[in-house]
């Protein structure tokens, strides 16, 4: 055990040197008020820091252990954010839209990028999982499953960012000019069905009304709660993929992590655990995701992320349309 934390220590001190500075200026009004998470803060540091300095290899053992095992860990814990009877005050409708969206989703944005813009499959894959389901943690518990390059979750998670704070912005400014004339409720619901991250998505409900923001979290967590079912489907796709590339039976990839995900929504929905310790639980995942967003920073290199160039951004471009537009039809009906 002590060779192990002897082998981890000098990246794990790293990644936590850029987690404290990530997080603290997250803290700041200017983050705050854009809903821009210390996840995202995290990865563009890591990438400037893995781009601009020419880090020791007695790094990569921590940096790589932030980027798998710590991520797990966080995904996990990332069920103290919903609970079973947060799903089931919206309503079955608001649950039918979110599987919809989810589903459908996954699947255009997978199609347009591999069959139109010839994107890789994992890229294609990543920068859907982040729209339609919750965001740079999507991301990151997709990337776990299918084993992509780090490049490619820095690339997807950047889409992620930049049209969830278009969503943002442009949301609010539509409603209130009268331009797609929702309710409270409606607009909750498309607001939490639509945006890609959770705090986005409070941040654009908020703009219209307290319960507007209200039902947009609880929304994004049916989203979230989705995870699961995906990340198996995934697991299985991706078995079948190696074991007929290699001829013969792979093992069965299990994401263990999304089973201790559900069950930390179950204990949640309990009500059994204090809110302040839900509160300090979700504070300390916040930290972790941190870490697990800037070591994959420190590892994606400008170059892999020149060559994909723009596509990327014209397939997250096309997602935004029809989130925007098929989520502002289903609420209406």
């Amino acid at each position: 055990m002590k060779k192990i934390a002897r082998t981890l220590t000098p990246g794990l001190i790293s990644v936590g040197i850029l987690t404290i500075i990530s997080y603290l200026i997250a803290q700041l009004p200017i983050a705050t008020q854009t809903g821009i998470s210390s996840l995202v803060i995290a990865i563009m540091l890591g990438i400037l820091l893995g781009n601009a300095v020419k880090y020791p290899d007695s790094w990569t053992p921590g940096i790589q252990f932030s980027a798998k095992r710590i991520l797990r860990t966080a995904i996990v814990l990332y069920g103290f954010r919903v609970s079973f009877q947060q799903i089931a005050s919206v309503g079955i409708e608001a649950i039918i839209i979110d599987s919809l969206v989810v589903s459908l989703t996954l699947i255009l944005g997978y199609l347009v990028g591999t069959k139109i813009f010839k994107l890789d499959k994992d890229l294609s894959l990543l920068i859907s999982a982040g729209a339609a389901i919750c965001g740079a943690a999507a991301v990151l518990a997709v990337e776990d499953i299918i084993k992509s390059e780090p490049y490619k979750t820095a690339v997807a998670v950047g889409t992620v960012v930049l049209f969830g704070t278009i969503s943002m912005f442009i949301y609010p400014l539509l409603q209130h000019s009268g331009l797609i004339q929702l309710t409270e409720h409606q607009f909750g619901v498309f607001a939490g069905a639509s945006v890609h991250e959770v705090a986005q998505a409070l941040v654009t409900g908020t703009n219209i009304s307290v319960d507007a923001g209200k039902i947009a979290v609880i929304v994004k967590m049916i989203r979230v709660l989705m995870l699961v079912p995906v990340l198996f489907i995934l697991a299985f796709l991706y078995q079948r993929k190696s074991q007929t590339a290699h001829g013969h039976k792979t093992k069965i990839i299990i994401p263990w992590f999304a089973l201790g995900f559900l069950a930390v929504i179950g204990i949640h929905s309990m009500n059994e655990v204090p809110e302040q310790t839900v509160a300090l639980i979700n504070q300390i995942d916040v930290i972790l995701l941190t870490m697990a967003m800037g070591a994959i920073g420190i590892e994606t290199k400008f170059s892999k992320i020149k060559k994909v160039g723009l596509t990327p951004l014209y397939l997250a471009l096309i997602i935004f349309i029809w989130l925007f537009s098929s989520v502002n039809f289903m609420v209406r009906f």
